[in-house]
């Protein structure tokens, strides 16, 4: 595996450097589409629909459209927001990992240590791992703010980003509304209908039937000498970063931040006490 991205976990004031790697990968067989009566590639051309003339990668830039009007947006325009100048990721809070909705998971990332020393990523693994906590994170990646989740697997800390809140849609459904009636039989009997497919889920024992046909109808293919002679070239992109910062001291910086954390909650709770003796003291000298 090659690394997408460097940067720190900063939770507090413990630092703990990262190098960021794609968890998944997609299997499917790449197909493209050809010219049907001589097998020529048909590819795509960026064409200005106002000069019909074939437009460099390097001239385009991007537009928002609101149906009456466009607002172009130029590499300075989007090079000027706030997107990737932090390799922090930094972590908002920890939570039950049970509120981590499984509909907001979206891409998967993991993250191996990028210090001289494990010693800090070992303790947030197992810190997680002890109060059954994921940590909700945010950072910046390929342009874009993102909001994840940080979760351990195995002995890897997994980070997955999250969809926002604006992007899961409502699920609302007029006939889930209607009084439906459920005897105690065929609860009965659908409960036993789970238990007769019950099972451990073991994610090995499924396979992607169709690209396997697929493959083997390419391969049968090229056997019988159904085939052009053709040349593709493909880039390989990656984004190294800058290395993340040592912990110094790990111990020190625990200190620090449970102690600023404590301190932190001591002066919101002073404030919230001294309020009612404000209210008293207004109150006896109007009397």
């Amino acid at each position: 595996m090659r690394s997408i991205w460097k940067g720190a976990v900063a939770f507090g004031l413990v630092n703990v450097p990262v190098k960021v790697y794609s968890a998944t990968e997609d299997h499917d067989v790449s197909l493209h589409q050809v010219h049907a009566a001589d097998g020529g590639r048909i590819r795509y051309q960026r064409v200005c629909e106002l000069d019909g003339e074939v437009v460099p990668y390097a001239d385009i830039d991007r537009a928002y459209d609101d149906g009456d009007r466009t607002v172009v947006l130029t590499k300075e325009d989007l090079e000027s927001l706030p997107a990737e100048k932090s390799r922090e990721i930094s972590v908002v809070e920890f939570v039950p990992s049970d509120q981590v909705d499984l509909l907001t998971l979206d891409k998967a990332y993991y993250l191996e240590p990028d210090s001289s020393s494990p010693k800090a990523y070992v303790l947030l693994r197992r810190t997680l791992e002890q109060t059954d906590r994921t940590a909700i994170v945010q950072f910046s990646l390929r342009q874009k703010t993102r909001l994840a989740a940080l979760r351990v697997r195995g002995d890897v800390l997994v980070l997955q980003t999250l969809l926002w809140a604006d992007e899961v849609r409502e699920a609302s459904f007029p006939s889930l509304d209607e009084d439906v009636k459920i005897s105690a039989k065929e609860l009965e009997l659908s409960a036993a209908l789970v238990d007769s497919f019950s099972s451990d889920f073991d994610p090995t024992e499924f396979r992607d039937e169709y690209q396997e046909q697929l493959r083997t109808l390419i391969e049968a293919k090229l056997e019988k000498g159904e085939s052009v002679d053709t040349s593709a070239t493909f880039g390989e992109e990656g984004d190294e970063g800058k290395d993340g910062g040592e912990v110094i001291d790990l111990m020190a910086a625990l200190r620090a931040s449970v102690e600023r954390s404590r301190a932190s909650k001591k002066d919101a709770s002073s404030k919230s006490d001294d309020k009612p003796a404000a209210k008293r003291k207004k109150s006896s000298k109007a009397s």
